[in-house]
């Protein structure tokens, strides 16, 4: 059995892929065919890695779903004939991509891990060299079976490989820009790379098909609890028509205004059929609507608990639930299971 792996690196776009012209010195896109002259340390770790480029080159400020699509459908695409894959992707909204992927592709068996960085390869203190590396050799990485270690949709950053929807972008300037705080890295690269195997998911089927689902519903507004707000700007965020769903972002432990008119907006959503779904505001931590008063009423008031859930997973897993079902209380159902490792549950 030939235990080395084929990869499929896919470049987005991103800070990654730029370096500097020898000519007028500016920072420009590098044509990623040449990825091995660049990178040559990665040539040990798999015994093919073919690259796919993306056309136009997509800035990360600009991602849509389509993306998501695209991505998905290609690796779908090419599954057969590659053992991982790379996606070479802009930090500014790698969690939100992540976080879809994971949702959007069942049955997965191989590694899809992101990466980017925060400084261009093309410039000496690059962080891009480094997490490339390792995020290839973490892709090419199997058992004695011959199975990936981790058959999951990751982001890999700054030595940590870290579960793609559980991941938030924290830092817009530090080599660390990426946090998964509710969730344990899947692996810490250091002198070797140590695999935490307890939290790794792992299918029951390893030879099962990949299957996707490209059909998202983006019809998902997001309401920022802050002292001061208004009931014009509540009601405008949470009974628009035109959304199926909305994302409290609440304080602490899941908290909001317990004033009247704050309740009574949230409850005329909430029986207008809405999914209203409840995550904090803190970087860590989870959503117990049962530990204070503020949190009870929002429960009565037909809020779901999002629990661990980062608002960029919340968005992802509303776009895919409401794309396969217009019911939306089969959604809400879903919501508050953990589908794909996305909730501490």
């Amino acid at each position: 059995m030939n235990n080395r792996s084929s990869l499929l690196m896919i470049y987005t776009g991103g800070t990654i892929g730029m370096k500097q012209d020898a000519t007028d010195q500016t920072l420009k896109p590098f044509d990623f065919g040449q990825i091995l002259n660049e990178v040559p340390e990665i040539r040990k770790f798999a015994f093919k890695i073919d690259t796919y480029t993306f056309d136009p080159l997509i800035d990360s400020s600009d991602v849509e779903p389509g993306l998501w699509q695209e991505l998905a459908e290609l690796i779908r695409d090419k599954y057969e004939e590659y053992d991982g894959f790379i996606i070479l992707h802009g930090t500014d909204t790698m969690a939100y991509s992540a976080s879809a992927l994971s949702f959007m592709m069942d049955g997965l068996t191989k590694p899809v891990i992101f990466t980017g960085s925060q400084l261009p390869i093309g410039v000496p203190r690059t962080d891009g060299k480094e997490n490339l590396i390792s995020a290839v050799e973490i892709a090419s990485a199997k058992d004695s079976e011959g199975h990936a270690l981790v058959p999951e949709v990751c982001i890999f950053f700054n030595s940590l490989l870290m579960r793609g929807n559980r991941c938030t972008k924290t830092d817009a300037e530090a080599f660390r820009a990426f946090r998964s705080p509710n969730c344990e890295p899947l692996a810490e690269a250091g002198i070797s790379i140590r695999y935490n195997s307890n939290i790794i998911r792992k299918p029951l089927d390893w030879y099962q098909s990949l299957s996707i689902s490209t059909k998202l519903d983006t019809r998902v507004s997001i309401l920022k609890v802050h002292p001061g707000i208004t009931p014009q700007l509540v009601r405008t965020v949470m009974c628009d028509p035109e959304t199926r769903a909305v994302i409290m972002e609440t304080y602490g432990s899941g908290n909001a205004p317990t004033k009247q008119w704050f309740l009574d907006i949230i409850r005329e959503s909430c029986e207008s059929g809405k999914a209203v779904v409840n995550v904090t505001q803190c970087q860590a931590g989870t959503v117990n609507m049962n530990l204070y008063a503020t949190g009870k009423s929002l429960k009565n008031a037909g809020v779901l608990n999002g629990y661990d859930c980062t608002t960029e997973s919340c968005l992802a897993k509303l776009f895919y639930l409401m794309g396969k079902s217009s019911d939306n209380e089969w959604v809400k159902g879903m919501m508050e299971r953990n589908l794909k490792g996305e909730i501490s549950r």
